[in-house]
């Protein structure tokens, strides 16, 4: 019996093997025994453990490589959905607001837009991030604030700095919220499980931290010297060229255009075969500009023409500013150096502000309210704009303004009649303003349209409408091709100061370097050709680029 129960001891199990119990169904009043022992392996199954066929691919969801792969998709596209949504920042740069965002790109850079102009493209870093920066509006605010305060202008770069620096470090947070929330919540979607998601949302932070400090590693601030143009700004390289050739070679394009414009002259006087008008040296010569617009380049094509055709008088219709402020007024410092008298009236781009810093300067007569001024022997009056219009939000008093400005001046004019000291010439900026004068003068001078308009009112007087002599400043980019750069010589007689014939100068716009000079008289000074009608006159072209 001692033998029988010892038999009933279970045997340990051998080293290094399993054994499973299942447990089964008891019959009442007897105790379960233990399995009886068997041959290794016999009889026994694995009630969980499948092992996979000899040669088959893991499944998807078993691989450590699908599952980090799997996971990485998951952040790279969270952190970009949560950067479209939520990663962009409104900051203050100077006068300006702009709207700064981060955005997945192979390429890197940095991409400015500028409303309605286009965009400027940069290769400033090379990270699989982009730096979009839009240009939304100029805050009529703090502009007027520069306005009052110009010598704020001296701290604008310091401020400009910290504002862009002040405007990126938000940025960087907003981005770095933005990545975590999109890859997090998508983490959520796929996986739900908080574990995994959050991880999802760590490894966003994770790439777009990498990718900052590699943008940050291969900052090239030299890449705003070559940018690329699109939009209205894609006309800007054949413009002006590149950057780098606005920042240190415009200047040498300036005397560029000047100097072909003095060739051409040249080449007028030396080449014309039909010399319907030959001035002589006592000859007035009146040179009419407008519509400057702020560009720079004007200045120095003037200058041009005033030795190149020994001016006597400039004659300036007005809009030489573009916004009438007063930190743009020492863009007219130029106006006193040109070597002959300068008399302006005001455009509806000019403030008074404007016109009270052309009074003050030397060699300057500011014409308004049918001021009469004698200027080198032309007696000449004009009448100032009554609106004014920098921009659309402004808005115009129309034609009525115009010609009740325009009946000033020619109640000016009478006047002057009737004292027996006619004048001469009658200025005004608007063409509607000055045709108010009709009869009352035999020579009226305007702008205001961008082009030449040359007619003669019903009483008699000849009305002289120039085009832009600044190619219509900062528009000259929105279109195609570059408005037409525009001025005009008038000879007149010295004795009774009629027109005899006009020289009209046009180039080929901002940037292009096409010129034209062509001479025109008067019908009643035209000589007639045997059996043909009278000719308008000679002209010279000249080219070296496109038109």
């Amino acid at each position: 019996m001692a033998r029988a129960a010892r038999s009933r001891t279970p045997r340990p199990d051998p080293p290094g093997r399993l054994r499973l119990r299942f447990p089964g169904p008891r019959r009442p009043g007897r105790r379960s025994r233990p399995a009886a022992p068997g041959p290794p392996g016999a009889g026994r199954r694995s009630p969980t453990v499948r092992r996979a066929a000899p040669g088959a691919a893991p499944g998807p969801s078993t691989g450590p490589y699908a599952r980090a792969l799997g996971l990485l998709a998951v952040s790279v596209l969270g952190a970009w959905l949560g950067l479209l949504a939520l990663g962009g920042v409104r900051a203050p740069v100077g006068p300006v607001d702009t709207s700064m965002a981060l955005r997945p790109s192979l390429a890197g850079g940095t991409r400015i837009t500028v409303p309605p102009l286009g965009d400027l493209e940069l290769d400033s870093h090379a990270a699989p991030i982009r730096l979009d920066v839009d240009v939304d509006r100029l805050d009529p605010a703090r502009s007027a604030e520069l306005v009052d305060h110009p010598e704020r202008f001296a701290g604008l770069q310091a401020q400009v700095t910290h504002d862009v620096l002040r405007g990126a470090a938000g940025l960087v947070v907003a981005s770095c919220a933005a990545a975590v929330c999109g890859a997090t919540a998508l983490g959520l979607v796929v996986y739900r499980r908080p574990r995994r998601a959050l991880a999802a949302g760590g490894l966003a932070l994770a790439l777009l931290t990498a990718s900052g400090v590699t943008a940050y590693a291969t900052w090239n601030p030299q890449s705003v010297l070559e940018p690329r143009f699109s939009g209205l700004l894609s006309s800007a390289p054949s413009v002006v060229g590149n950057a780098r050739s606005i920042v240190s070679e415009f200047d040498v394009y300036q005397k560029e255009l000047a100097r072909l414009v003095t060739n051409v002259s040249k080449l007028y006087d030396t080449a014309s075969t039909l010399p319907a008008y030959q001035p002589d040296p006592t000859t007035l010569r009146v040179l009419h500009v407008s519509d400057i617009h702020l560009n720079p380049a004007s200045w120095h094509l003037i200058a041009s023409l005033v030795k190149q055709y020994r001016i006597d008088v400039i004659i300036d219709t007005g809009d030489t500013m573009d916004h009438g402020s007063a930190a743009e007024n020492h863009f007219l410092d130029p106006a006193s150096t040109l070597g002959a008298p300068y008399v302006w009236v005001r455009g509806n781009h000019d403030s008074r502000g404007t016109q009270r810093y052309l009074t003050a300067r030397k060699h300057v007569t500011v014409l308004d309210g049918g001021r009469v001024a004698q200027v080198a022997g032309v007696r000449i009056a004009g009448v100032g704009d009554p609106q004014f219009t920098p921009d659309r939000s402004v808005a115009p008093a129309g034609d009525a303004a115009e010609r009740t400005a325009g009946g000033r001046l020619a109640d000016a004019l009478r006047t002057q009649r009737l004292a027996g000291t006619p004048v001469d010439i009658a200025l005004a900026h608007n063409p509607t303003a000055v045709t108010e004068t009709d009869g009352l003068v035999p020579l009226a001078l305007a702008g205001h349209v961008h082009h030449r308009e040359i007619t003669t009112l019903p009483q008699g007087t000849r009305l002289m409408v120039e085009g832009s002599t600044g190619g219509g400043g900062l528009r000259a980019v929105q279109d195609k091709q570059p408005a037409p750069v525009q001025a005009s010589v008038l000879y007149l007689d010295r004795t009774t100061k009629r027109l005899q014939a006009w020289d009209e100068i046009t180039l080929g716009g901002l940037g292009l370097t096409r010129a034209e000079v062509s001479r025109h008289l008067p019908r009643e000074n035209r000589p007639a050709p045997p059996g043909g009608t009278p000719s308008a006159g000679p002209s010279a072209t000249a080219s070296d680029g496109p038109g």
